[in-house]
């Protein structure tokens, strides 16, 4: 996941919290709609004064934003973080010599045959 789209959600959520339209945050800002959208959909990486106006917008502390963003982003690397397994030790035993029948003739022929036992 990249920064610009977890800082956009962050601008996303919050806007909606407060009840604010898109329209409405892109005026108190002074940031046009489709720029607002485009880093609101994380398609954009505004500058720092971009991030600074919207904050501004949103009556937020930039610190605050940053600390929404730590916890989204902390959030989704746990949730895609593999799950470890924890197995019991294996044992691989070695099967007696199987007898493969060939013609009129058979004959004992060791064959590779594992069992594995947990």
């Amino acid at each position: 996941m990249l920064l610009r789209q977890v800082i956009g959600n962050v601008f996303r959520r919050l806007r909606h919290e407060r009840g604010i339209t898109l329209r409405e945050l892109a005026e108190v800002a002074q940031v046009s709609v489709p720029y607002l959208s485009e880093i609101e959909r994380g398609r954009k990486e505004p500058s720092s004064e971009i991030l600074a106006a919207i904050c501004r917008a949103l009556d937020l502390e930039l610190s605050d934003l940053l600390a929404e963003v730590q916890f989204d982003l902390t959030t989704a690397v746990r949730s895609t973080l593999p799950v470890r397994l924890q197995t019991a030790a294996i044992r691989v035993e070695d099967r007696a010599a199987h007898r493969i029948p060939s013609g009129p003739r058979a004959y004992s022929a060791p064959a590779t045959a594992y069992t594995l036992v947990a």
